[in-house]
């Protein structure tokens, strides 16, 4: 019997692959003889590094960059083992969480630090890259990580721009020649689950915006300079980043991955579970187990698990999902190829004291699930796992 296992990280308890290791351990507790295929995944947001990574026998790495507001800042990104790959969270240079709510400054905020970040993995050797852009504090399209990277922003005296969203309604003229020649020759798949326009009324400004601390007028000054902006790129890049579906993406990041890198922006998940190779491991599998934190409502909208589900579901591979717990609408992940979801606490517990044990938890919850559909097999086929 072939059995996949491919959970993602129960945030602020274990990882995606320690989460995997526990329900291979419950298998095998009934299963003794069980192929347990281990495929840790993620969503393409936070935990996303780490769980590509640890899978891949991979290593973090240290790097001192530009934070969001100009400042040195000490960061990480992701050396996959393939030695070939490196996965960069962008919330790790110029996230928003990096910055305490009286420092959120949308006008000034800078991207640049996530052009260093590739900098440090291009002289690394490392030709492909995957960026999560979720949870970023800027609105610069991403200017700050081209300047990074070699390409002039130019105002109309000759003049670099300074950081920040607010500057592009200053810039003149864009100048690529020179680009970092390595980014030239990488490959860029920037995880981007949301498909709003770089400008306009569900724009990255006036969407996002205030929840970096944007006011209204900032939204519409920053507006304006994203209009600049893609004007200016159109003329000298010939990208037109305002039809691009997603542009809008992390203050206007998804637009500026396109045009200065040629970035392709895909579903999160999607990135994933084709970096993991999953199809291949559902070859000859008789089930999947998934599992993440909390199973709710919020699961269906492209997350981890439903992702592994849909893929499975087209081989017709039965899926159960272990899960910290099981909030409000989770039966909905039913219908999206999730054939049946248990929570691992069994009693009143703290969320600390979940917390301490999950691993152990984990174990025990997969173990029952498997218990019960021993039982059922015995019942309603008549015959009992090996």
């Amino acid at each position: 019997m072939k059995i996949v296992v491919a959970p993602q990280a129960f945030k602020g308890s274990v990882s995606a692959l320690d989460a995997a290791r526990a329900i291979r351990t419950g298998i095998l507790r009934v299963v003794p003889d069980a192929e347990v295929a281990l495929v840790p995944v993620a969503d393409g947001g936070d935990g996303t590094l780490e769980t590509l990574v640890e899978g891949s026998g991979g290593a973090v790495r240290d790097a001192v960059v530009t934070g969001p507001l100009g400042k040195p800042l000490k960061s990480q990104w992701g050396a996959m083992g393939d030695g070939r790959t490196a996965v960069i969270e962008m919330a790790r240079t110029s996230g928003l969480a990096l910055l305490r709510p009286e420092e959120r400054s949308p006008l000034l905020a800078t991207t640049f630090g996530l052009g260093e970040a590739i900098l440090h993995a291009l002289e690394a050797g490392f030709r492909r890259f995957i960026i999560g852009i979720g949870g970023s504090a800027t609105n610069d399209a991403g200017a700050g990580m081209a300047q990074a990277l070699g390409v002039r922003l130019l105002d109309a005296h000759g003049s670099d721009l300074p950081y920040g969203g607010a500057a592009l309604a200053s810039l003149h003229r864009i100048d690529l020649s020179e680009l970092d020649q390595r980014a030239r020759e990488s490959e860029f798949l920037v995880a981007c689950d949301v498909n709003n326009p770089l400008t306009g009324p569900e724009g990255a400004s006036a969407i996002y915006g205030p929840q970096k601390g944007a006011t209204p007028e900032m939204v519409s000054r920053l507006d304006s300079a994203l209009r600049h902006f893609a004007g200016v790129v159109k003329r000298d890049v010939g990208v037109d980043v305002d039809r691009i579906q997603g542009a809008g993406a992390a203050g206007g990041l998804g637009g500026g991955m396109v045009a200065f890198l040629g970035g392709e922006l895909r579903k999160g998940v999607d990135i994933v579970l084709e970096t993991v190779d999953l199809d291949s491991h559902l070859e000859g599998a008789d089930l999947v187990v998934t599992g993440e934190g909390q199973m709710d409502y919020q699961t269906v909208y492209a997350k981890a698990p439903i992702g592994v589900a849909g893929r499975a579901r087209a081989l017709g591979i039965p899926v159960i999902a272990v899960c910290g717990s099981l909030g409000e609408g989770y039966r909905d992940v039913h219908e999206r190829g999730i054939d049946a979801a248990a929570a691992i606490t069994p009693g009143p517990m703290t969320l600390d004291e979940a917390s301490e044990q999950t691993a152990d938890l984990v174990a025990a919850a997969t173990e029952e699930a498997l218990r019960f559909m021993r039982t059922g097999v015995s019942v309603f086929r008549g015959a009992r796992l090996p």
